[in-house]
């Protein structure tokens, strides 16, 4: 299936702001210190807005959207 996007998050960019969290709660949570650990699997066509709005907010740009790759 073609045009599923995943979230992907830079580890080493991220500075543990937490606001991609704010923005999508659903699917992105925040460890002990801060950082984001984002939900595993495609980003559900109903979350997409919040998952384009996490990316946008990041002031270090370390979250981003990332095409799926194929199986086969």
């Amino acid at each position: 299936m073609t045009g599923q996007r995943i979230l992907r998050v830079n580890a080493i960019a991220c500075a543990g702001r937490g606001l991609c969290a704010e923005i999508a709660p659903e699917l992105i949570t925040l460890d002990d210190w801060g950082f984001p650990l984002i939900q595993p699997g495609p980003v559900p066509p109903g979350l997409m807005a919040d998952a384009e709005a996490a990316v946008r907010i990041c002031p270090l740009l370390a979250l981003r959207l990332a095409e799926r790759a194929g199986r086969g």
